[in-house]
């Protein structure tokens, strides 16, 4: 089944792959959102059945949790876990200081609450989603839909003083309708190309009113796993400086690879 894969979908393999192993024994985790974090889950769901693995896991997103009660872990809300060990979460771009832009999947708030509810976030990617200056994936920031509108204009009106590149955004849309949030709020993709100076940025985004959180997460994350098409594996631990490699075999694997919904 592997043999199937694109080389993208085994560099995301191999990065959630690595990354389930640092998950221990009656850890609660936060799951997160999108097609590398689906991996994830699929690989904890097989060190559950068939490893003995006891974990509680806490979804970013109403998918998430579908998927992480399919493969068979136990899944609780934040509130009922307080606090986390870990959180272990895709990204749409991440820089050299692991600051990310996370959103694409449209799960940011949630995502942000639960990864600043962890002892330490880790970060899972494919190489491509590595950039010298973040902005070139647009930037989401989840709003709410009274008054939608006049955000956005408050929004490009305050992208005039920012250092950016690009100062046009759009309505994310889900068809003919706008885009839904879990939280029943929309979503704003920023078109930017580059960000100067992202921790600006983040600051003054969230004091426009209507802007519930926007999708840039900085000094938030603390490793990032980096997968390879090859089976390599790259380990950048941003707190204690180091960088770790490794190389994951592929082998057939029908629950893990079987209905694979993103």
């Amino acid at each position: 089944m592997s043999g199937e894969l694109s080389p993208i979908d085994k560099a995301k393999f191999v990065a959630a792959k690595r990354a389930a192993e640092m998950v221990e024994d009656g850890m609660r985790v936060g799951l997160g959102t999108g097609s590398t974090a689906a991996w994830l889950v699929r690989c904890l769901g097989e060190m559950v059945r068939e490893d003995g693995l006891k974990i509680t896991g806490v979804p970013t997103s109403a998918r998430t949790a579908a998927l992480a009660r399919e493969v068979g872990i136990e899944v609780i809300t934040l509130d009922e876990a307080k606090w986390l060990d870990l959180t272990i979460d895709g990204a749409d771009e991440f820089d050299s200081d692991l600051n990310l832009i996370k959103g694409g999947g449209g799960a940011l708030l949630h995502e942000k609450v639960v990864a600043t509810a962890s002892d330490q976030m880790v970060v899972i990617a494919d190489k491509a989603k590595e950039v010298a200056t973040l902005g070139a994936f647009p930037l989401p920031i989840e709003v709410i839909p009274f008054g939608w509108q006049t955000t956005q204009a408050l929004v490009e009106e305050t992208l005039i003083s920012m250092d950016v590149m690009g100062r046009t955004s759009t309505l994310r849309m889900n068809g003919a309708s706008p885009y839904v949030t879990d939280e029943g709020n929309h979503i704003l993709d920023l078109h930017l190309t580059r960000i100067g100076n992202p921790r600006q940025l983040a600051l003054v985004i969230n004091q426009i009113p209507g802007v519930v959180e926007n999708g840039l997460f900085i000094d938030i994350c603390d490793t990032v796993v980096i997968g390879y098409g090859d089976g390599k594996v790259e380990v950048r631990d941003i707190n204690e400086g180091t960088v770790e490699t490794d190389r994951i075999d592929f082998v057939d694997d029908e629950n893990l690879f079987t209905d694979l919904s993103e």
